[in-house]
């Protein structure tokens, strides 16, 4: 019997021309959050080796439209009842977080947990903010649908290739670990609150670490997402550092494909690696938000060395913190079984 071809290649082809060229599509539109797009491209392409149904195409301007009114409600809360607005946040991250742990759709959680945050985020400081940032998802959405129907297309995946399974959580597992993946979260949205315009980047990377925290241990959980910022850091420096040499939307583009090659092959196992696919995954969206916020403080003229210096600080920050709240609700939760187990 013939063996099936490894399609951890193709993947990994798929996955970084994908991701490159929306980067080129995201910039070289304009977009009003260029970064937008990739982030949203390879949240796509990573969570899923199956294209799109067309019914799920179709559903895309469904959920851009359940995400904004969700978080467009939450928006006079905010305002006249902050508390109470924090705390129905609180507890619709926590809502979309169970969900995915309980066997759904991850891609709809993390569009869902990306909408409430900056839209909400934004109409707090104003109502043309939360419109931009609107637009910004909703087109972002599109280019990163029709771009991954298209990667699909150019690199198809075998009939033969084994689907993943899903893990799905006990139901008591899955309501610490989305407690767990929500205060996580929580901290970057309330800077969002304060300084929209400053702190959007800080969302995108702390739902990617909410995420992260959902699939790795209070032991790990340094290497893991520290490692992962900090290499993330390292990468976007080194690639600032190239582009500069010809700064070309086309050489952006190239660029950004050898980094996603480079970063792929680790992140299928196509060369050895002791770290998890959400290590290099987290990697990846790092050197994403940094280098696209970069661009962006570049083309306005402002001092991208030291705006990089403190987003940097930002993400360590808010990374540690991450690791906090893994180990004490970590060990929160252990104390309780072994409670349960060995009553007094």
């Amino acid at each position: 019997m013939a063996r099936s071809p490894d399609p951890r290649p193709r993947r990994a082809l798929r996955l970084a021309a994908g991701t490159a060229l929306a980067t080129a599509a995201g910039f070289g539109l304009a977009l009003p959050i260029p970064f937008i797009a990739p982030m949203l491209t390879l949240f796509l392409l990573a969570r899923s080796n199956r294209p799109l149904p067309l019914r799920a195409i179709v559903g895309l301007p469904v959920l851009v439209a359940v995400t904004t009114s969700s978080g467009l409600l939450i928006i006079p809360l905010l305002q006249y009842a902050s508390f109470t607005g924090v705390l129905l946040i609180g507890l619709a991250l926590f809502g979309c977080f169970r969900y995915m742990l309980r066997g759904g759709n991850a891609l709809l959680a993390t569009f869902a947990v990306v909408g409430l945050t900056m839209i909400s985020a934004a109409g707090t400081s104003s109502f043309a903010l939360a419109l931009t940032v609107i637009e910004a998802l909703a087109k972002g959405l599109l280019v990163a649908g029709l771009i991954a129907t298209f990667s699909h297309w150019v690199f198809p995946e075998s009939r033969s290739a084994d689907v993943a399974p899903s893990n799905v959580e006990t139901p008591v597992d899955a309501a610490w670990i989305a407690l767990r993946a929500t205060l996580v979260v929580m901290p970057a949205f309330l800077l969002a609150v304060i300084d929209p315009s400053a702190y959007m980047p800080l969302i995108m990377k702390s739902v990617t670490l909410g995420q992260q925290a959902c699939t790795t241990t209070a032991r790990d959980a340094a290497r893991e997402l520290l490692g992962a910022t900090l290499l993330g850091g390292l990468l976007a420096i080194a690639f600032w550092s190239v582009l500069t040499v010809f700064p070309h939307l086309w050489m952006f583009f190239l660029w950004m494909l050898l980094f996603g090659l480079l970063i792929g092959r680790k992140l299928y196992a196509l060369s050895a690696t002791r770290q998890s696919p959400g290590f290099w995954l987290n990697t990846w969206s790092t050197l994403i938000l940094l280098l696209g916020q970069s661009v962006q403080d570049s083309a306005a003229g402002k001092d991208v060395y030291t705006a990089f210096a403190v987003r940097m600080a930002l993400f360590v920050a808010v990374t540690l913190y991450a690791c906090a709240m893994i180990y004490l609700i970590d060990n929160r939760r252990e104390r309780r079984q072994t409670h349960r187990a060995y009553p007094a």
